[in-house]
């Protein structure tokens, strides 16, 4: 995905910064990473406390084989699929990424 499109995804919540990282992009609102682009894929942040919900809707956790073929699992989740058809719905979920970044620090 383009820069253009990725700011377009994230207009609910407001102007985004994209970078470049591991071959990927990270996604920051107000400073904090809020978002990768994995493989063509975008991954929202979450919590223990916003995980459930991605969950109930669908998404995927972000997981990786880890030493020893381990999964390990990092705090991002795939988008559930109707928000991409719906720029209301998708601001929810965004928002709810960028409040895990916030809980994050504390």
């Amino acid at each position: 995905m383009d820069n253009a499109g990725i700011e377009e995804m994230f207009q609910g919540l407001g102007p985004v910064t994209v970078k470049r990282m591991f071959g990927g992009k990270g996604i920051y609102h107000l400073g904090r990473i809020i978002a990768l682009e994995v493989r063509d894929e975008m991954l929202l942040k979450a919590d223990e406390t916003s995980a459930p919900e991605f969950a109930a809707a669908g998404a995927t956790q972000w997981t990786y084989e880890g030493k020893k073929g381990k999964p390990v699992k990092m705090p991002y989740w795939s988008i559930p699929d109707e928000a991409y058809d719906d720029p209301d719905l998708m601001a929810k979920w965004v928002r709810l990424a960028y409040e895990a970044s916030l809980r994050a620090d504390r």
